[in-house]
């Protein structure tokens, strides 16, 4: 089993849109997880059913009881977060500031201070149009520990290709190079970068370049709307050459990917031209990977 992951410098490259298309190209061979848990949108093309769904507890949070506490305020003294504050006389924590680090409870001369387990979100695992599965996630608002989050939704989506003894683990990774996408990239076989002509674009994509080569990870590269900028379109296809990147694919700017979207339909799907563009991509992937 394969695990490709696509992630993108920057949001807006159309990573989601492409990686959607590779998955409606993968069929059944494939096990999909949406790792862009802080704003997951894979759902829109891919209309899960939500048929599995499983809270997710990371993190602490202090709980002070009024009833114990005697609002000696010890315990704003030494947040360094200030998520301690006084209300009509009471202490009271706000859940956004605070970061479970238990201080509070320890300097509490009357134990009024528990840490609680916080339920930051829920992961689920759906059947998908394509006939096959997708495991995806919702963080709640506010919430934390995304990283850890995408850990999970990446190991379910493995053991179940491992049972059903699928080809592949197609990813879609956060934009950036947060924790989210750090976690995205452990263990993968292969990275697909998706980019697009821009100062922005071309600043991202190598940054995020950087913390692929630190995995030792193979990548190749789609250059996306790759004909708005020739000149930094040309840049890009230097640094894929000076870098042994494989260039998998250029696809024009094309109003029709939103037309497609608006439809709840991926691009190979609405559109022939473009749809042999990215199959050929797929097929490069496939053969990059040697599988």
């Amino acid at each position: 089993m394969k695990e490709i992951v696509v992630i993108s410098g920057k949001g807006g490259t159309g990573k989601t849109s492409i990686t959607a298309s590779l998955a409606v190209l993968g069929g059944n061979e494939v096990i999909i997880a949406d790792c862009d848990v802080d704003a997951a949108d894979m759902h829109l093309l891919m209309k899960p059913d939500f048929g599995k769904a499983i809270d997710f507890y990371s993190g602490e949070l202090a709980c002070i009881d009024p009833e114990i506490c005697i609002n000696c305020e010890k315990c704003r003294d030494v947040c360094r977060f200030d998520a301690i504050s006084i209300k009509a006389s009471k202490c009271i924590v706000d859940p956004l500031g605070c970061e479970g680090c238990g201080y509070c409870a320890l300097v509490c001369p009357v134990q009024a201070i528990t840490n609680t387990k916080q339920n930051v979100g829920k992961w689920f695992l759906s059947e998908i149009r394509t006939g096959t599965a997708m495991v995806h996630a919702r963080l709640n608002i506010g919430a934390e520990n995304s990283g850890k989050l995408v850990a999970r939704v990446k190991k379910e989506a493995e053991l179940l290709a491992d049972e059903q003894e699928k080809h592949f683990v197609l990813v879609d990774g956060s934009p950036g190079v947060g924790c989210p996408v750090v976690s995205s990239l452990s263990g993968a076989s292969f990275a697909v970068l998706v980019t697009e002509p821009t100062v922005s674009g071309i600043h991202d994509l190598k940054r995020v370049y950087e913390l692929v080569k630190k995995f030792g990870i193979k990548a190749g590269c789609i250059i996306n709307k790759s004909d708005l900028n020739k000149g930094i379109s040309d840049a890009i296809k230097n640094f894929v050459v000076e870098e042994d990147i494989v260039l998998l694919a250029e696809i024009p700017y094309n109003e029709k990917f939103t037309m497609a979207m608006t439809n709840g339909k991926t691009i190979v799907e609405w559109d022939e031209e473009l749809g042999v563009l990215i199959s050929q991509c797929w097929e490069k992937i496939k053969e990059t990977i040697k599988y």
